[in-house]
């Protein structure tokens, strides 16, 4: 039996996971979520996990490989470190085994991955430098419009007549929005038009890597915007792509999970090669 855990420090939260993992099986022990706000990410990354391991009635000597992935290739306690994209390929086959393709969408960027049913990564495209399409610029509008993240999607879905908003660039985007407050557009119609902006740029990212038969995960922190799915889910019926963009529950832990199902993985071929070695 191996209990591997799964540290995805992110921009704006820390993802942890512990599995326990034998014989292909896989149970999961833990999942935290711990905002990063204006704290030091490594500190809090470090606090999160020994509350994960309090949790789960651990100590870290009882971990076999903590993971790390993200920005967390500096915590101290790791044993071994992978590429997000890896990790979020891997996440999403265990979460949605039928998914060919990763719809990665954080606070600063969205990103489009083609895998095969083995989370192996076959190719990948990524946003530019404008924040336009991330959650760090939705969050931002959000603040402006006085509304919580968690009521984004809700009133987004309520939206009757969205407004169409610049996609070319964040501050643009911002202008657009200071001017449709001061003509009284609604909130949910100011909501819907920005996520149908980020779907419209997204769902291209996802043309660029071809070849996607089957269904499309959300990933990262927007994955639980239900606004921003459901503009997804329309933006790809009206450009005519036959496929299934959806999310799961556990979607924000794509990169945590796929992180620690990697790390056993390492764990158990370094430990039969110390088998063979001492055979």
């Amino acid at each position: 039996m191996t209990i591997t855990a799964g540290v995805d420090v992110g921009t704006g939260s820390i993802k942890t996971v512990l599995f326990e993992v034998e014989g292909g099986r896989t149970h999961w022990l833990v999942r935290r979520t711990d905002r990063v706000r204006q704290r030091d990410p490594l500190k809090l990354a470090a606090q999160a996990y020994d509350q994960a391991l309090e949790e789960a009635g651990l100590r870290r000597g009882d971990v076999h490989y903590v993971a790390t992935t993200g920005e967390g290739e500096s915590l101290d306690f790791h044993t071994g470190h992978f590429y997000s994209m890896t990790t979020h390929a891997r996440g999403a086959i265990y979460l949605e085994p039928s998914a060919r393709a990763v719809l990665d969408v954080g606070a600063l960027h969205g990103r489009a991955i083609r895998v095969d049913a083995r989370g192996k990564v076959l190719t990948y495209k990524m946003t530019s430098q404008c924040a336009s399409g991330s959650g760090q610029f939705l969050e931002n509008i959000a603040r402006y419009l006085g509304v919580g993240q968690d009521e984004i999607g809700k009133l987004s879905r309520q939206a009757d007549n969205p407004e169409k908003v610049s996609g070319i660039c964040a501050v643009l985007a911002e202008t657009d929005v200071i001017n449709m407050v001061s003509r009284n557009i609604s909130a949910p119609n100011i909501l819907k038009g920005i996520h149908l902006s980020m779907s419209d740029r997204l769902a291209k990212l996802l043309k660029t890597i071809g070849g996607i038969d089957g269904t499309v995960l959300m990933t990262g922190g927007l994955a639980l915007d239900d606004g921003l799915l459901a503009a997804m889910q329309e933006t790809m019926q009206r450009e005519k792509v036959a496929v299934q963009v959806t999310a799961h529950r556990d979607s924000i832990y794509a990169g945590a999970i796929g992180a620690a199902l990697w790390g056993a993985f390492r764990h158990e071929k370094l430990a039969r090669l110390d088998a063979l070695a001492a055979a």
